[in-house]
């Protein structure tokens, strides 16, 4: 019997290497509208939060909306020259598949961006589920994309684990009453996602297979 048979991931960070997509996308529209205002530093902080509350905290409302839709373009037009696979990730999505494990993702992007990335790397074909910005009225740490995705596959919360580079993902998860395991790699560090008390916390995607056999 497996310790957990369902696991969903977080996309951006976890399980796709956006990180320099979402930085370079950020600098280059915002020194358009705010030369010189920010850095990389300033970034890192907000990612993990849905692009609309990003670019509002970086301009305000009212411009909003025009921020989103000059970022989403520019994202989409270097995103395949610029994304990266994690190491190891195929192979523990493979395994994972072997075991009978129902994965999913849950995700605050836009459908087309983010089955852009899934697709890229073949990920898309491991996913039962594959929650995005579009399905949810509230994202998260709210519970409700987890919540949507466990019942897509008649998951039960009590083996089910949320995997995620950020403590949106790690708060969404109990929110929802599901176990949590943050990543290493995420770029605010682990021992920043730690204070957020994550079940787990995986210095290499191979991890999972043991924490998912309970082993």
């Amino acid at each position: 019997m497996l310790r957990y048979q369902t696991v969903l991931f977080d996309l951006d960070g976890t399980i796709i290497d956006t990180n320099e997509l979402i930085i370079t996308s950020f600098l280059y529209i915002l020194e358009k509208w705010f030369p010189g205002k920010f850095k990389r530093e300033d970034i890192i902080p907000q990612m993990g939060k849905p692009l609309p509350e990003q670019m509002e905290f970086f301009g305000g409302a009212d411009l909003r909306e025009e921020l989103v839709e000059a970022y989403r373009k520019y994202n989409v037009e270097v995103h395949d020259e610029l994304v990266r696979e994690f190491p190891h990730i195929m192979t523990a999505l493979i395994e994972l598949q072997k075991l009978g494990v129902t994965m999913g993702v849950v995700t605050t992007k836009q459908r087309v961006t983010a089955e852009k990335g899934a697709q890229l790397f073949g990920i898309d074909q491991f996913m039962k589920t594959f929650i995005v910005h579009q399905d949810t009225t509230h994202h998260k740490p709210h519970p409700e994309p987890i919540l949507l995705a466990m019942k897509n596959v008649n998951a039960d919360p009590r083996t089910t684990l949320m995997v995620g580079d950020s403590q949106y993902d790690i708060e969404g998860a109990h929110n929802a009453g599901v176990d949590a395991a943050g990543v290493a790699w995420s770029l605010k560090g682990p021992e920043f996602l730690k204070q957020f008390k994550p079940e787990y916390m995986l210095y290499d995607m191979r991890e999972l297979i043991s924490i998912v056999k309970g082993d």
